[in-house]
């Protein structure tokens, strides 16, 4: 039985304000592995997240966080989800369902650090390479490109994994194998205890 006083409501998507792309690409990896995509605007940290997951080829196992530069304050700021017990240190992690992506993330823009699995540390640089207007027909979000394999889970990070995939078996990508999950199908599975 669920104790709804302790569900967190999905903050849902607000309006959409054009598409981004954007390009990450997996850090101090052997080979290159990056991927190329869109996103709606109106994405939050969150979506972006759930984004990611999908398109690097993770499957959300673990905790992730955001760090990057407020472009109106210039503080380093992180996102994702907050913890009350110090996990993440004495840094203010702030919920990345509560900032949209484009106020953050635009044209002249410093990369974002996306963190993911805090033992294996994988690194991944968030690039905004251009902001395009909304198009009803295209499904979103979607990927355009990318190059490399995603390593497993629990692989030991980008050095332990760096003898498998410098072996060069499993190059292939094809950015129309990609299958994007609902964010709030991410989130209902993340923070109801159904």
């Amino acid at each position: 039985m669920t104790d709804n006083n302790n569900i967190i409501p999905f903050p849902g998507s607000g309006a959409m304000s054009g598409i981004l792309q954007l390009r990450v690409e997996l850090l101090l990896m052997p080979l290159p592995v990056w991927r190329r995509f869109l996103v709606p605007g109106h994405y939050t940290f969150w979506d972006l997240h759930v984004a990611i997951q999908d398109v690097i080829g993770w499957e959300d196992r673990h905790l992730h966080q955001f760090t990057l530069d407020d472009p109106v304050t210039s503080q380093r700021i992180r996102l994702g989800i907050p913890d009350d017990s110090g996990f993440y240190g004495v840094d203010e992690v702030l919920p990345g369902w509560e900032h949209r992506v484009t106020r953050y993330l635009k044209p002249g823009s410093l990369p974002a650090l996306y963190t993911y699995d805090f033992g294996d540390e994988w690194q991944h640089e968030i690039l905004f390479e251009a902001a395009l207007p909304h198009d009803q027909d295209l499904v979103l979000p979607r990927c355009l490109a990318g190059e490399g394999p995603c390593p497993g889970e629990d692989s030991g990070g980008p050095a332990a994994c760096a003898e498998i995939l410098g072996s060069g078996l499993g190059q292939d990508f094809d950015p129309d194998n990609v299958v994007f999950d609902d964010p709030e199908d991410r989130w209902d599975q993340a923070f109801r205890n159904d």
